[in-house]
């Protein structure tokens, strides 16, 4: 198999005002090159503490991340943004869309941001296709249903050509149906565009979709395919 991440060891520590809580205790993952990686467990596990370590948005107490061959936990803070901005795309449980632009200004926002060269509107209409929202990209988010407004999270997070794209419980506020179509489309952009996806969720009925399936509890890896 060939590893785009590998982590080993990943312990997190937080302090609180109660003692040292530990949302993490040592937990080793291998995420596949091109694949749909499922972090799965209940609110609390620590799936989305070991996603944000894994996507370079916080850093482990202890352990190694090695991420497309490099290793993130020893970058200074300005080689982890530049990291996050050129190689990583993020989908998150809010939607958070500009209200007052359209799906595809949305897009194109997002590849200002990333100081992307290449024309915004060819990309960003582009993106939207792909996401099966090539007939709605003039509409305003509170124009679409909930689980268009996902997919243009999706499109967004694509847009700047990452390596990977990380999307934390991407399907929580979509009903089954709507949450499938999503789970889907990422599936699609791993076998077409070549992405890595790594996601979390809470529903069981996903977990035979991934191409790798971790469940944690109790910050601990209880279960693993890869």
């Amino acid at each position: 198999m060939d590893a785009f991440i590998d982590a080993k060891g990943i312990k997190r520590r937080f302090h609180t005002s109660g003692g040292d809580f530990w949302a993490l205790k040592g937990v080793d993952i291998v995420v596949p090159r091109g694949k749909l990686t499922i972090l799965k467990g209940r609110s609390g596990s620590g799936k989305t503490t070991l996603m944000n370590i894994l996507g370079a948005l916080d850093k482990p107490t202890a352990g190694e991340v090695w991420f497309d061959g490099k290793n993130i936990v020893g970058m200074s803070e300005r080689s982890q943004a530049k990291l996050r901005r050129k190689e990583i795309g993020f989908v998150f449980q809010s939607v958070a869309l500009i209200p007052m632009m359209t799906a595809q200004e949305n897009v194109e926002y997002a590849l200002r941001m990333a100081r992307s060269k290449e024309s915004w509107e060819k990309r960003a209409e582009e993106c939207l296709k792909m996401v099966n929202l090539g007939t709605r990209m003039k509409h305003m988010p509170q124009e679409l249903s909930g689980g268009e407004q996902q997919r243009v999270c999706i499109a967004r997070a694509l847009a700047h050509r990452p390596k990977v794209i990380f999307a934390d419980e991407p399907t929580a506020e979509l009903d089954t149906l709507t949450g499938l179509q999503v789970v889907k489309i990422f599936k699609t952009l791993c076998e077409q565009e070549g992405v890595t996806v790594v996601m979390t969720t809470h529903d069981t009925g996903l977990m035979e979709i991934g191409d790798a399936v971790y469940e944690l509890e109790d910050g601990e890896r209880v279960y693993g395919r890869a």
